[in-house]
């Protein structure tokens, strides 16, 4: 800037000027119109998916396929965390917004990495307990010089972007009588923050909600299922729902929740003024308990379209009619123009768990075409004329085991995929993987806790039947799929190191960035799937990269640090989940030209195991104690007491544990570590039993005679 005045009074006016820029904090300039027109400022990345439309394509090119060789650790932030990373680093203004487990927010010098604040939202150790896939958050938005940030606790919080100071919260929990979470990441449009809900495994009923920016007062929202038939629906579009749901039932499932929590992706289009959202499974799981008379039970597994402004409902397109499988639509919807038979189309793609990718309009939510694009055996195809499934006769199990792909993991789960403008190509974390479905025949609705209705125990048996048996299990495997949606075919795919791996990020330097389970991060060609560049982060990764400039610098940013449903259900081979360094610690890399070729491995955590006390339960106790714990436990703490480290592995805890399991599990001596109390769900002689029954399991580890996990088969949503 110049200034053309003379004297004292024009260096007054230029020092005014100088300290009034140097005070606005981060981001004081993003608003609707800056994320709407993101290309116009390249080097930021100023909202979830870089844009409204979530493409998370980036238009910098400095780095591609001609250099990417070149690519090292310019610098890196250690988290000093041991549960899953999962959020997309915002930046703006040379400051990079990074969120940790238990919704901590982070505010770095996107340059040189030094920490500027943090924000501890105090989230209780006891609420882990009702976060069925991990203490995980997805990151932050930013609007007009704040950060917006969900945390586990169901609280929305509003913070000064240049000092982390609160500056307003809100509750957004309508029913503290139920287990409600938020893991995913806000979003802003028309001034509102909008923010959805988990808690559809527990006894939820999911919805999204507005508020307003400036003063956090609720202007919106919107529920995913009915409610109580007996009383007037919120508006017309639940009024229709409900003649797709069996009010009879034993369970109501009015009482339970019902499900659909849209925990995690939105989308928007400024044009049409329509938010864009995935809503998840039916609670229970088991469609047979909610609804036994059947029905398509509106809006479970869904994307809806809401008018932004007002939160009314627009249209809704239902990927999954009568979900049973816990085959949530919350993967997220991307946002296109693509030319279809010669025309122009304004779309909305989705590749949810269930394996199809959807083509749809988003103006009115109808199909233009659906194609699967993993194994799937839940459904032959999608009929174009009614937009439904047609199912397998056999794949639900009312009376019968039923073996189904996907399994509840999905054959794409929350990672992000990515959408490149200029291949045309949808890139997509994808996964193969089966899971047998047994029902619970003798269900009954506990509050606050799981409500699946399918038996964990009766699976478990069948997988460790089969692993006794040596009857090959099949793999669960994951891919990076290069997906055309116009001809809805795979162009190229590439094998990753698990199943349960990274979102990603496509750039204009023609390159697809992805990492895997153990923690290998890829740069691909775009057009071929050639393998250009890697580097071992010695920790498995999920979060996708993004990428900013900093003064003409180019960088990628990842954060590292495995976890989630797959950590807590030990979705690694265990014969090389952590031997190599028996740690998931959380890191964040950033990367440039010319960086640093080497990552160095941290130190181990734990220790090795002690000998564990002698073992006096017998035979038929252990057995109880099995199915106690699968019921109960698995859920974070793995298939037969095998953890991978992200939670204790039960079987090596020191001595002392075992005798204080009463304190821990029924008087919540470890709450404020995550592990809350369960005394309103088992009793001290269940205590007693799951403990008899983990305690074989550390006996076993001890001689060397654990049971080996199968590769998948893993009962674990999202």
């Amino acid at each position: 800037m110049i200034f053309r005045f003379a004297g004292s009074l024009g260096a007054i006016f230029a020092l005014l000027l100088l300290s009034s820029a140097a005070a606005a904090p981060p981001g004081a300039d993003v608003d609707g119109n800056s994320i709407a027109q993101a290309d116009a400022r390249p080097g930021d990345w100023l909202s979830h998916g870089r844009t409204y439309s979530e493409q998370r394509f980036s238009p910098l090119d400095k780095i591609n396929t001609a250099n990417v060789k070149d690519l090292g650790v310019a610098w890196e932030y250690r988290t000093y965390s041991v549960r899953g990373l999962e959020a997309t680093p915002i930046v703006a203004n040379g400051v990079m917004f990074i969120t940790l487990p238990w919704s901590k927010v982070i505010a770095l010098d996107a340059k040189s990495g030094k920490e500027l604040w943090t924000y501890d939202p105090q989230v209780p150790g006891s609420q882990g307990r009702y976060a069925c896939c991990d203490v995980v958050n997805r990151g932050v938005a930013l609007w007009k010089g704040a950060v917006f940030v969900g945390t586990l606790d169901g609280r929305l919080i509003k913070l000064d972007a240049a000092t982390g100071k609160p500056l307003w919260t809100v509750d957004t929990i309508e029913n503290k009588n139920h287990a409600y979470t938020i893991t995913g990441a806000p979003r802003v449009v028309d001034g509102l923050v909008v923010i959805g809900n988990g808690g559809a495994e527990y006894d939820a009923r999911g919805y999204v909600t507005a508020y307003d920016s400036a003063t956090g007062k609720q202007v919106w929202r919107f529920h995913v299922v009915p409610g109580d038939p007996a009383k007037p629906q919120e508006n017309a579009a639940l009024t229709a729902a409900l003649k797709t749901w069996d009010t009879t039932g034993k369970y109501k499932f009015w009482k339970i929740g019902g499900g659909g929590a849209p925990w995690n992706s939105m989308s928007f289009d400024p044009q049409l003024d329509l938010l864009y959202f995935g809503t998840g499974n039916g609670n229970p799981w088991n469609r047979d308990i909610r609804s036994p008379k059947g029905g398509d039970n509106l809006y479970l597994s869904s994307v809806i379209a809401l008018h932004a402004k007002t939160g009314e409902f627009a249209w809704a397109y239902q990927t999954t009619p009568g979900d049973t499988w816990d085959f949530d639509s919350t993967a997220d919807v991307v946002l296109a123009d693509l030319k279809i038979d010669g025309q122009i189309r304004h779309v909305l793609m989705h590749a949810p768990k269930n394996g199809f990718f959807y083509v749809l309009d988003r103006a009115t939510g109808k199909i233009i075409s659906a194609q699967k694009f993993g194994a799937v055996t839940w459904a032959k195809g999608i009929d174009l004329k009614t937009g439904k499934p047609v199912e397998n006769a056999d794949a639900r199990y009312k009376n019968k085991m039923a073996v189904v792909y996907p399994a509840p993991t999905g054959a794409h789960n929350w990672q992000p995929m990515t959408f490149d403008p200029q291949t045309g190509l949808v890139y997509i974390p994808a996964m193969d993987a089966s899971q047998p479905f047994i029902a619970d025949q003798n269900f009954s609705y506990r509050p606050k806790a799981w409500n699946l209705g399918i038996d964990f125990a009766a699976i478990s048996k069948v997988v460790e039947q089969m692993i006794a048996s040596g009857k090959p299990v099949p793999p669960s495997l994951g891919y990076i799929k290069a997906w055309d949606p116009v001809t809805q075919k795979e162009k190229w795919q590439v094998p990753m190191g698990g199943s349960w791996n990274s979102g990603l990020l496509s750039t204009a330097g023609g390159l697809v960035f992805g990492g895997d389970a153990y923690g290998l991060f890829t740069a691909y060609d775009a057009r071929t799937g050639k393998k250009l560049w890697s580097i071992d982060l010695k920790t498995g990764i999920l979060a996708p990269s993004m990428s900013y400039t900093i003064d003409g610098q180019q960088y990628i940013a990842l954060l590292a640090g495995w976890g989630g449903a797959g950590g807590l259900a030990a979705f690694r081979d265990p014969k090389a989940a952590l031997s190599k360094y028996q740690t998931d610690q959380g890191r964040l890399f950033v990367f440039k030209l010319g960086g640093t070729k080497q990552v160095a491995a941290l130190s181990p955590e734990g220790v090795p195991p002690s000998e564990p006390p002698a073992e006096t339960a017998s035979a038929a106790q252990i057995g109880k104690g099995f199915t106690l714990y699968h019921k109960n436990c698995l859920v974070c703490h793995g298939f037969f007491a095998e953890s991978e480290g992200e939670v204790p592995d039960l079987r090596l805890v020191p001595k002392e544990i075992w005798g204080q399991y009463d304190n821990i599990v029924l008087d919540g001596a470890l709450a404020d570590g995550g592990m809350a109390s369960f005394k309103d769900i088992v009793s001290k002689d269940d205590v007693e039993t799951i403990r008899a029954y983990v305690l074989h399991q550390a006996h076993l580890a001890w001689k060397g005679k654990s049971a080996s996990k199968p590769a998948q088969w893993k009962p674990i949503p999202h």
